[in-house]
């Protein structure tokens, strides 16, 4: 089911923070310990998730579990929005 963030994800990440052209992640690295984003990247990015699928995330979900891989935000919004029906 969290296939269906990965790709939005992937692209927002590349074109916010990937500024060289053959730079590329794997679904499951670390953005911050690679260096990808730092802490405003991650503010960044969760202004991105909370504007692109309307919700709110909350301080305490603010974790590496929900937010430091591309694999971890598919599975945070997996497990935070409803599935369309």
């Amino acid at each position: 089911m969290a296939e269906r963030f990965r790709q939005s994800i992937r692209e927002f990440v590349a074109e916010n923070f990937l500024f060289r052209a053959d730079a590329d992640i794997s679904d499951n690295q670390s953005l911050l310990e690679s260096g990808v984003i730092d802490s405003t990247g991650v503010l960044e990015l969760i202004a991105f998730l909370e504007a692109t699928y309307g919700i709110s995330i909350a301080d305490e979900e603010i974790v590496p579990d929900n937010l430091d891989s591309i694999d971890n935000m598919s599975s945070y919004l997996a497990r935070k929005l409803p599935v369309a029906a």
